[in-house]
């Protein structure tokens, strides 16, 4: 890969944005470089999290590339947000859990991404924005929709609308993150997390993210049926028969996603 790192590392895939002269920027290169990553790593069953970074001690993503944008004309450009569209999506639609190590700025596009992901650290030195209003357009890769549903309506318009930046601390306080850890200890701490849920039922995960993301966008009574029908598949899985055996015997589990 020439704009990203990626590797496995165990049940863990780390990728990194690799673009520290561009700001980590996602240009269509970049695009098709991750697109093509997390279709492989959908299929993968050795998988069982991933953890998104940037390059660098400042820049997690300043989003898309703006100087790239600057020579196309408007078909060009609604094609160049409509593949960042995808590939967000595309991280959200994963079946396992996506971790974001914020290692520094997460503006526009970069913010959107993190957003897709289902868990969200950062270090001390991240900032967070959606400056898109300050160039006479929007967020146009889901920050319009995932902002609102992680810190509230007033708080996410205030943002949108002003395009003010925000510091790791009041991140974490509005619950747009989870954790605000050092600079030094960031990529440690994704990786203590990933490791955590790795220890669980894989089969497990999956249908819990299921659920969750599919439930919350329904009313209750609908959410439950999708748990219901989500519980169900882990009923016949030799996973579920282990963990009982192993909590019999008093012993960790082993879970092999069958």
């Amino acid at each position: 890969m020439e704009y990203m790192d990626v590797s496995i590392k165990g049940h863990i895939a780390y990728l990194t944005l690799k673009r520290k002269g561009s700001a980590n920027a996602l240009s269509q290169a970049l695009l098709d470089e991750m697109m093509t990553v997390f279709q492989q790593w959908k299929f993968d069953p050795s998988i069982r999290t991933i953890i998104i970074t940037g390059d660098g001690d400042n820049v997690f993503c300043a989003g898309a590339d703006l100087k790239e944008r600057r020579d196309m004309n408007e078909t060009q450009v609604r094609q160049a947000v409509n593949k960042i569209r995808q590939t967000i999506q595309m991280v959200e639609d994963m079946p396992i859990p996506v971790i974001a190590a914020i290692n520094g700025s997460a503006i526009g596009g970069g913010l959107e991404l993190a957003l897709a992901c289902d868990l969200r650290l950062a270090s001390d030195q991240a900032k967070f924005a959606l400056t898109e209003t300050t160039l006479a357009i929007i967020p146009g890769a889901g920050g319009t929709q995932r902002l609102p549903r992680a810190i509230g309506t007033q708080r996410a318009k205030e943002m949108i609308y002003t395009g003010k930046r925000i510091t790791a601390e009041t991140a974490e306080s509005w619950g747009l993150i989870l954790k605000v850890v050092s600079q030094d200890s960031l990529l440690e701490e994704a990786t203590k997390l990933a490791n955590e849920i790795g220890q669980n039922g894989p089969i497990a995960i999956k249908q819990a993210k299921f659920a969750i993301n599919q439930g919350i966008e329904v009313d209750l009574k609908t959410g439950l049926s999708i748990e219901e029908k989500a519980y169900e598949l882990t009923i016949p899985t030799k996973d579920r028969k282990e963990g009982l055996t192993a909590f019999k015997e008093k012993r960790s589990p082993v879970y092999t996603g069958e």
